[in-house]
């Protein structure tokens, strides 16, 4: 009896050997902190290894944080199969139209095979074909990324958009300058950081391209099939209606305080259409506060590297010029950067009763909320307390950071922790005890 049990447990335990060694049999074999949860997933090698290791995990048993890490897992997955789809398309291109074929002639017959395949509609399969030979064509470099699962879709897409009116030279040296972070930004951020290469790639280009679409500008209106109408202001100057937004915003809030009816996106809506019908009578400051992030060298004229309008994003050199010399009557908070170094050269404001210096100087500092991937103007945030104030916090720059409403109050509902780092970026603890790190520079 003793020696058939001790059998029992040599084979016991060399099966147990045997399902751990098959669960982690991977290049990138996790160390033994990784052993303990699930986190190793999300930097594993997607394919058909990880697809079989996913497939053996029982989630019914998942913690909550080791179910985030599956899930991020899976979404690696998703983008190594569109990239390989995406691939599949690119050789279909050459297969039915080998030689010298036009482009055009290639999408056309391409969509045409894989919306039947498909059962796309026209439109669909020619977006689709037409972004599969855009990454394996124009830019290699962003398909294979979406391959190995380092960008999702959302972000190729992105950084196929927002270079594709420019040479293929210049996307390409764009692309190399920002796909490394790519995967750390929300797509919002990559845009605006997509933007900013792109302009300072070749701003004389850029000057011209603006110039161009100033001159479509127009008004579209359209109808809704619940009876409301839409009204859309097209390839206007960039500076005047970030100004305008700010003031519907302004005079938004301030009218919410007397007017609980309705909401702020309903209040901004109703003042666009008073102002248009000559009927609004709110008298909020009418630039409603403008914050310009723009180098020295730039302000003063020696190049044109791009600035930035918080609210909206890089622009172009001249914008962020013409800006400063408009509204110097006005509101409007200024940084000067001496570009060389990053430093914070000079900061304040225009209006005629300044603001406490202590939120001058935090809003200088951070452009953004310090959330993970919020992109809301630090003036327009609340100043936080890492440590509240009642608990003894003090109201020194340390201890202070913007957050947008929204996340100033999700942070002190729903648990989540932060702390500075010393270069200025914040740490950040979710409930389930995962971390993030959030940059003090804009991306």
């Amino acid at each position: 009896m003793l020696a058939v049990t001790g059998c029992l447990r040599v084979w016991f335990l060399s099966g147990l050997v045997d399902t751990i060694e098959r669960m982690f049999a991977t290049s990138d074999v996790p160390n033994m902190a990784a052993v303990r949860s699930l986190e190793w997933l999300e930097t594993a090698l997607p394919g058909p290894q990880l697809a079989a290791q996913l497939a053996e995990i029982d989630t019914d048993r998942l913690s909550a944080a080791d179910r985030v890490s599956v899930l991020v897992a899976h979404h690696r997955m998703v983008a190594h199969y569109q990239a390989r789809a995406f691939q599949e398309t690119a050789i279909l291109e050459t297969q039915l139209c080998p030689g010298d074929d036009p482009h055009h002639r290639a999408v056309e017959d391409v969509a045409v095979e894989i919306g039947a395949a498909l059962h796309l509609t026209r439109r669909a399969a020619e977006t689709e074909t037409h972004l599969a030979l855009e990454l394996a064509r124009r830019l290699p470099d962003v398909l294979n990324a979406l391959l190995a699962g380092n960008i999702d879709l959302r972000r190729a897409r992105t950084l196929v958009h927002g270079t594709e009116h420019l040479p293929d030279h210049t996307a390409r040296r764009v692309v190399d300058q920002i796909l490394d972070d790519a995967s750390g930004l929300t797509t919002g951020q990559l845009a605006a950081a997509v933007r900013r290469l792109g302009f300072a790639a070749d701003p004389d280009a850029a000057a011209l391209r603006y110039r161009r679409s100033l001159n479509n500008r127009r008004v579209v209106t359209s109808p809704n099939p619940d009876g409301t109408a839409n009204l859309y202001g097209l390839d206007l100057p960039t500076e005047r209606i970030v100004a305008f937004s700010r003031y519907l915003n302004r005079a938004a809030q301030d009218l919410h305080r007397l007017d609980k009816t309705r909401t702020i996106d309903q209040l901004r809506a109703d003042i666009l259409v008073d102002i248009l019908e000559g009927t609004h009578t709110h008298h909020a400051n009418p630039t409603g506060g403008l914050h310009i992030h723009i180098g020295l060298t730039t302000l003063i004229g020696l190049d044109d590297q791009p600035a930035e309008l918080a609210g909206f994003g890089p622009v172009i050199a001249d914008i962020a010029r013409q800006t400063a010399k408009r509204m110097h009557d006005n509101e409007w908070a200024f940084t000067v950067t001496d570009e060389a170094t990053g430093k914070t050269v000079c900061e304040g404001t225009t209006q005629r009763r300044p603001t406490p210096s202590q939120r001058r100087h935090l809003q200088t500092r951070y452009r953004h909320c310090v959330w993970p991937g919020c992109r809301m103007p630090s003036i327009d945030c609340d100043l936080d307390h890492n440590r509240p104030h009642a608990e003894g916090g003090c109201r020194h720059n340390h201890n202070l950071a913007p957050l947008c409403r929204y996340h100033h109050t999700i942070r002190h509902n729903s648990n989540w922790t932060y702390h500075r780092l010393p270069n200025n970026d914040h740490h950040w603890t979710s409930p389930l005890g995962r971390t993030y790190t959030t940059s003090g520079r804009s991306p």
